[in-house]
């Protein structure tokens, strides 16, 4: 017995093969990277799942995690002179289970050497437009800065509002609040406000990017000088679901340490193990990333709504609770 009904299964298979073709007419090229290694990601909002090494050789007994995205090794071939690549990866995130998440998905993930990050955006609107083609009909794409979401939905500058002001927000709107939010750090606050009461709202009947993320949600992103000060990020909506995510890449070796050693010191402020961070990447970026930008798609997400779902159960052979 399987979970996603053949036809889902036959839909999923095209949708594969669409991508393939749509990179290989661009020059894209794909790689393989492995899902194992001796680094994991620090994101505190991200937990990576665990293994052992048990085999012969110096690694005999090592701890090893599963990746959450192929990101750091991607790079690393972008160092080695690779050029525009991609790859449908698996990944793993522990802690992850619903209706939207699951512990093992499928990552499309993509560089472009020469893009900015709006470069980008543009790549990713021709992708899924391609991929949705007599699936979905959908209105010309839609792209709002963080700004401009929260002063639309919420009236509040994300930029300048406080603590205060956001917890009132989300008790006035009655949206439900996690135990422990910090009171000294905004980020988790617009964060709940985005997710219950904007995030809904986007991208009905369209793409929707929102870009120019707060500073301090930059992760891998470059910033760009200015006030504010904003995080040449992106991510993309569609029917009120995040589809992808995507930065134009830090390539400074010394600011991309200091943001691991920030978010493991916040883990451990969470009561969170830290994690050891990636020094083939920080090497790799030592060496010279080339000027590029990246973006890692849900594909499960994709097909889900390509189908018409609501559930990734749906579009799965093997659902996680099935396994």
């Amino acid at each position: 017995m399987i979970g996603a009904s053949l036809p889902i299964l036959r839909l999923r298979a095209e949708l594969l093969a669409r991508t393939r073709t749509f990179f290989a007419a661009r020059g894209v090229l794909e790689v393989e990277t492995p899902m194992l290694s001796a680094a994991a990601v620090t994101d505190p909002h991200l937990a990576s799942l665990v293994t052992v090494y048990s085999g012969p050789g110096p690694r005999h007994g090592q701890t090893l995690y599963l990746h959450t995205s192929p990101e750091f090794p991607m790079k690393r071939l972008l160092v080695a002179g690779s050029g525009c690549i991609y790859q449908i990866a698996r990944v793993f995130r522990d802690g992850e289970a619903g209706r939207r998440h699951h512990p093992e998905f499928t990552l499309l993930e993509w560089y472009r050497v020469g893009f900015d990050h709006h470069r980008l955006m543009d790549e990713v609107v021709e992708l899924v437009s391609e991929l949705l083609t007599d699936r979905l009909l959908l209105a010309a794409p839609e792209w709002l800065s963080y700004r401009e979401v929260f002063e639309r939905y919420l009236d509040l500058d994300p930029h300048r509002v406080t603590v205060a002001e956001l917890a009132t927000c989300a008790e006035c709107l009655e949206v439900p609040i996690p135990p422990g939010m910090p009171m000294a750090d905004v980020d988790p606050w617009l964060d709940l406000l985005l997710t219950h009461c904007i995030e809904p709202h986007l991208g009905q009947g369209r793409l929707c990017f929102v870009y120019d993320y707060p500073a301090s949600q930059a992760a891998l992103a470059r910033l760009r000088p200015g006030d504010p000060l904003v995080a040449e990020r992106f991510e993309l909506y569609l029917n009120g679901i995040e589809l992808a995510n995507g930065f134009h890449e830090l390539s400074d070796a010394a600011e991309q340490r200091r943001r691991f050693e920030a978010e493991n010191g916040m883990r451990r402020i969470q009561g969170l193990p830290a994690m050891p961070v990636d020094e083939g990447l920080l090497a790799a970026l030592e060496a010279g990333l080339p000027a590029c930008a990246g973006v890692a798609l849900g594909f499960d997400r994709l097909v889900m709504l390509t189908a018409g779902k609501d559930a990734l159960a749906e579009v799965l052979a093997f659902p996680f609770a099935w396994t």
